[in-house]
Formats: C-alpha cells, sequence, structure tokens
C-alpha cells in the first residue's frame, strides 16, 4: 500500500497540472511582457516588433514592452529568454540568423531545445544583384563570368556567417563557381560599395536593394523566392534560370521560452497572427518589403528545424567560419 501511495500523488499532481493549463491560458496575461529584440533600436525588423508589441498591449491590455539587448550575434538577448521562466512573459524576436548561429558561434544556449515557437511573422526573399559594369545580365551569363574567371570577382553582404553570406555559398556550391566573399557591417555599407563599384556583386534581402534596382544603380540577376515578385515581375527567379535549391527567405519571428504551457504559445500566436491581418498593419507591413506569413507554432518550428538542416549542411560544405 505505501508502495502504491506515491504513484497516487504524481497521477493527482499531473491531473492538477493539466487541469490548471487551461486556467493559466484564460488568465494570461495579468502583468507586463517583456519583448527582448537582440538587435539595435531602428531598423525595419525592430520597428516590425515594436509595431506588434503595441497591437499586443491593445488586445491584451496588458504592456508589452520591447527591450534591446544587442550583441554576440543576438546571444546576448537570445540567452535572457532561453533562461527566463516558462509562462509567456517574456518573448524573443528572431530572424533565420536562429538557424544559422548555432553552426557558426559558440552559443551559452541550444537554439532548437530552449525555445517554443510562437509565431513566424514575415519573410522576405534574397537576390543576387551587380554594379551595371558587371557584363552579365542574367544568372547563366554570370554564371558563364565567374567559370571564365574563379576567384576574381567578389560578392559583398552585410557580414560574416549571416543570411547574405550563406545564401552566396549556397549559389556558388550549387554552381560549382567561386566568387571571394567580402563582409561588411551591416547592409548599407555593403550597397553603398557596390553601388559605387568597388565590389561587383551583392547578396542581399530585397527591400534593402530594390530601390537601387528600380533607378538603375543595380541590376537585378535572380531571386531567392518561389514566384516573381511583384516589386520586381521583370526578374526571374533562380528556379526559372535553371539553378534549384535556392528558394529561401529570410524570416522574422517570435520566440519564447521552451516548456512554455501549449496554450498560452497558441493564445499569443493567435493575437499576433490577427494583429498582421488588420489591413493598416498589412500595408504597413508590406510596405517595408516584407511577406506576411503569420504562421502557427507547429508551422514555425518547421521552418526553423528546415533552414537548420540546411544552414548547417552548407556551413560544413563550405567551411564557414566567422572570425
Amino acid at each position: 500500500m505505501t508502495r502504491f501511495l506515491p504513484r497516487v500523488a504524481l497521477a493527482v499532481a499531473f491531473f492538477t497540472l493539466q487541469m490548471m493549463a487551461p486556467v493559466h491560458a484564460q488568465n494570461y496575461p495579468s502583468k507586463l511582457i517583456r519583448f527582448i529584440a537582440p538587435i539595435p533600436p531602428g531598423g525595419s525588423t525592430e520597428v516590425l516588433a515594436r509595431d506588434v508589441a503595441q497591437k499586443l498591449t491593445e488586445r491584451f491590455g496588458q504592456p508589452v514592452v520591447v527591450e534591446n539587448r544587442p550583441g554576440g550575434a543576438g546571444s546576448i538577448g537570445s540567452a535572457v529568454v532561453a533562461s527566463a521562466p516558462a509562462d509567456g512573459y517574456t518573448l524573443l524576436l528572431v530572424n533565420s540568423s536562429h538557424s544559422i548561429n548555432p553552426h557558426v558561434y559558440k552559443l551559452p544556449f541550444d537554439a532548437l531545445k530552449d525555445f517554443a515557437p510562437v509565431s513566424l511573422m514575415t519573410d522576405l526573399p534574397m537576390g543576387i544583384f551587380v554594379n551595371p559594369s558587371v557584363p552579365a545580365k542574367n544568372l547563366a551569363e554570370l554564371i558563364a563570368l565567374l567559370k571564365a574567371q574563379p576567384d576574381k570577382l567578389s560578392f559583398a553582404t552585410s557580414g560574416n556567417g549571416g543570411a547574405g553570406h550563406l545564401t552566396g555559398q549556397m549559389f556558388l556550391r550549387q554552381t560549382g563557381t567561386k566568387m571571394v566573399h567580402v563582409p561588411y557591417r551591416g547592409s548599407a555599407p555593403a550597397l553603398n560599395d557596390v553601388v559605387a563599384g568597388q565590389v561587383p556583386v551583392l547578396v542581399a534581402d530585397i527591400p534593402v536593394a530594390a530601390p537601387y534596382v528600380k533607378s538603375g544603380a543595380l541590376r537585378a540577376i535572380a531571386v531567392t523566392s518561389s514566384q516573381r515578385l511583384a516589386s520586381m515581375p521583370d526578374v526571374q527567379t533562380f528556379a526559372e534560370q535553371g539553378v534549384d535549391g535556392m528558394d529561401l527567405s529570410i524570416w522574422i519571428g517570435v520566440l519564447t521560452t521552451a516548456n512554455t504551457p501549449p496554450a498560452i504559445v497558441h493564445k499569443l500566436s493567435d493575437a499576433i497572427a490577427a494583429i498582421l491581418k488588420e489591413p493598416a498593419m498589412a500595408e504597413r507591413v508590406k510596405s517595408r518589403g516584407f511577406n506576411i506569413v503569420a504562421s502557427t507554432p507547429e508551422e514555425f518550428e518547421a521552418v526553423i528545424r528546415k533552414d537548420y538542416d540546411r544552414f548547417g549542411e552548407v556551413v560544413r560544405a563550405t567551411g564557414v567560419k566567422v572570425e
């Protein structure tokens, strides 16, 4: 009988917790929510976080405050959320680097196990662009040029080990070509040097380069989307030009701490999806060049894991290193 009692106690405790979970979700939130942005203030991604935080405040009737914790390739802010209580009161703004960083940095947390996906909010495709002086009008011509002059041309990105860098490496791997990578501290200086002709090729997200393509300061070679973009209808995708395996986007989403009750995670996810689909918010987000996704937690988890595996393979195959 005495051996049986602990089992009964455990069963009762488990049943009690299961019954309490919906109650916690109904009462959530009852206090301030911290929304950690592991990037400096300003910039379209951080502004998106502030827009969503303001709308969540209005919807929940509790303050949702954005805290900027930049540094360590995003690891400083991410570590705050990884070690926070699993109660849904600490959120994390993330982008595709969340799936890349574990392969190029030593992190104080597990990018997959220490977080609970909430919502993939938006994504935006990448592209390859060249200075107009480059004698290549399309992907076939650029590939021919690179094969004729291996390692003679260089490509600029917003940083070592970032999405632009790995997108460029994926392109080189898929086409059997070689270019020298020139990393910058951000998109703006990389863009400026390609426009000025200091570096011939740029790999960047579409909103960064689109105005310069429109003005003629850059020539768009290919985009990584699965279909042509409304903002660049004349620019073919990689797949259209015979290069497969380049269908990818930079994504932006929200995580919280692992083991947060699923009911709370879904309540957050549903609220964020509703906010992004409000006409005024949708127009505001799209005007910055983002595609609205507003996924479920399960869909977001699948994206994180897919990119984790895909970018990990690229890092291992190409020997990408961050100095």
